[in-house]
């Protein structure tokens, strides 16, 4: 089973946010929805997507200072996606951290040309486009493009937060990231200190990809730190 990608999308407008909804499923994606800007700030947290599509005229906020928010502590890929059309708009949105703009009425074909595109360059790493978007030490493989992990070339059925832990990890591969970094890249800032829930998810994906994960060969531990995967192969 491939990990699907998850879409939050943030619009007050039901039909559009339906519609959007409608398409992204069909097309393979895993959508959450939200109406408010506070509400989807907070699903970003709790449901850690792959992207945001956001809609700047909120009923509670403006989305503009959505944005500002997310990038305070996160490179999570946000297309805007508004009846804006003015120059200055989508400047501003763009300026403020906003990976792309589109403007409402909008196609469906463009509109999924532009997510590809986001989460292609989400990947942000000069070693995984390298290597096709492949981290691999050992018998571990993971794939960023389909989202799998792979141990002897096997899907070991990661969930989508594990998943999540894995790449980062492989991203940046040989350095230690610290507990609070994981927990700020994955779950948000309001995560800092809950190491609980990360030595929970580090168990389950050390019992799928190590052959004894009290001798662990791909993801070590430096008490009190964080965590490190294993050098690539060269």
């Amino acid at each position: 089973m491939t990990i699907k990608q998850k879409i939050l999308i943030i619009e007050d407008e039901r039909s559009i946010s339906n519609f959007m909804d409608s398409v992204l499923t069909a097309h393979g994606f895993d959508t959450v929805t939200a109406q408010t800007g506070r509400e989807g700030y907070s699903m970003i947290s709790s449901h850690c997507p792959d992207l945001v599509i956001l809609d700047l005229g909120l009923p509670d906020m403006d989305g503009m200072a959505l944005i500002h928010s997310v990038r305070e502590w996160t490179r999570l890929p946000i297309i805007v996606v508004s009846a804006r059309s003015h120059e200055r708009d989508k400047v501003e949105a763009l300026d403020a951290g906003a990976d792309d703009y589109i403007t409402k009425p909008f196609g469906t074909s463009e509109l999924l040309a532009r997510i590809r595109t986001a989460l292609r360059h989400s990947l942000n790493s000069d070693e995984l486009a390298a290597n096709n978007g492949v981290f691999t030490s050992g018998a571990l493989t993971v794939d960023y493009n389909k989202h799998q992990v792979l141990v002897d070339g096997v899907n070991v059925h990661l969930t989508q937060n594990e998943f999540k832990i894995v790449s980062l990890l492989g991203r940046h591969a040989g350095k230690v990231l610290t507990y609070d970094y994981l927990l700020k890249e994955i779950w948000g800032p309001a995560a800092k200190g809950n190491n609980q829930v990360l030595r929970v998810h580090m168990a389950n994906i050390r019992r799928k990809i190590e052959k004894n994960p009290a001798e662990p060969e791909y993801i070590f531990t430096e008490v009190g730190v964080g965590y490190r995967i294993a050098e690539p192969d060269r």
